[in-house]
This record gives C-alpha cells, sequence and structure tokens, in this order.
C-alpha cells in the first residue's frame, strides 16, 4: 500500500445484523376441569407447543397455545381417565439490548429454549392446579449502517509475496516450551 491517508475512503454498508436480543424464563399457572373429581394425579404432560412472536413496544410478546395432557384416577382410584385441554399464552420478552438505528422490515426470531413442561399439579376440589414452565430466547433483526475503510488502490500496491515471511510456521520456536511455568505465574 502506498501509505497516505488520501487514498484511503470510508463507505457505509446496509446489513441485516442482530439489533437486539432478549431473554425470558416464564412460569403460568393454569386451572384444569376434568369431567370426574379426581382422586390421584397420575401424570401430566404438554404438547404440541406453537407460538408466533411481534414486537409490540420495547418487548416481544410471545403468543402461542399448547395442550396440558392430564392422567387422573377417580372413584377411590378404580378407574382412570386422560382429560385433554388446549391453553392459550402470552409472554413479554423485555429487550436487554435493541439499537434503535435499525430500520427495515424487523424480522423476529424466537427460539424455545425450555418446552413448556408441567413442574407441579395439585387437586384443589374438583379442579386441578397445574403450574407449567418455558423458557424463549428472541432476536431482532433489522438493516444497519457499518462504515468500513476501503483503498483506493489496493490491487497496484498490495504485494501477498510482502507478507509471507511474517507467517511462517516454525515449530523449533516451540519445542523446549514448559506450559507448568505459566501455570506457576498463575498462582
Amino acid at each position: 500500500m502506498s501509505g497516505t491517508d488520501k487514498d484511503l475512503q470510508c463507505r457505509e454498508l446496509i446489513a441485516k445484523a442482530v439489533c437486539g436480543r432478549g431473554h425470558r424464563f416464564s412460569q403460568a399457572t393454569h386451572t384444569i376441569v376434568p369431567a370426574h373429581t379426581p382422586s390421584t394425579i397420575l401424570g401430566c404432560w404438554i404438547i404440541n407447543n406453537n407460538f408466533s412472536a411481534e414486537k409490540v413496544g420495547e418487548s416481544i410478546v410471545v403468543s402461542g397455545k399448547y395442550d396440558v395432557n392430564l392422567w387422573y384416577s377417580y372413584e377411590g382410584n378404580t378407574q382412570t381417565e386422560v382429560s385433554k385441554e388446549t391453553v392459550r399464552y402470552s409472554v413479554d420478552v423485555p429487550l436487554s439490548y435493541f439499537d434503535s438505528n435499525c430500520r427495515g422490515d424487523l424480522e423476529i426470531l424466537c427460539q424455545c429454549i425450555e418446552q413448556p413442561k408441567c413442574c407441579r399439579a395439585e387437586i384443589e376440589g374438583s379442579s386441578v392446579r397445574v403450574r407449567v414452565e418455558q423458557e424463549y430466547s428472541v432476536e431482532v433483526v433489522g438493516e444497519t449502517k457499518v462504515c468500513v475503510v476501503v483503498c483506493n488502490s489496493c490491487d497496484d500496491d498490495y504485494d501477498k509475496d510482502d507478507f509471507s515471511d511474517d507467517f511462517s510456521d516454525s515449530s523449533d520456536e516451540f519445542e523446549h516450551f514448559d506450559s507448568s511455568s505459566l501455570l506457576n505465574d498463575l498462582d
């Protein structure tokens, strides 16, 4: 390179980049009313989780639904049945980082880090209270400007052979290297 500052220029590139991030662990309690008064809860599973995310104000709202399958016994533990109920939910995910300078159509990427699962189910009279845990991570992708330094005459002045000696592989330099001395320095 010629080494003069007048050959250097700044250019702005428009690129898609992550402009915001957020993360949320959520717990919710649902009341399930089975067809019969339960005697014992034999199991509870959350399946068929479907969700979507959109930016609302300064946060991302994850909305969806899942099925709660409750296996229980009734009539003095002589009969069993599975009660299925579809539950709708909404989780507000605050953005820990958001660059308000991003522009264009924002794309919201949402990932379910921990699928909804039942962490507790308790009988309360003729109904069952089910506590569900789930975790989401979101990213906001938009267009942003990136400033880079460019050179007008890189092809003329740059010779690849000039740098070949700087990166030579010489394993002889490290033959007598003792890593234990580094550990002693850390103590």
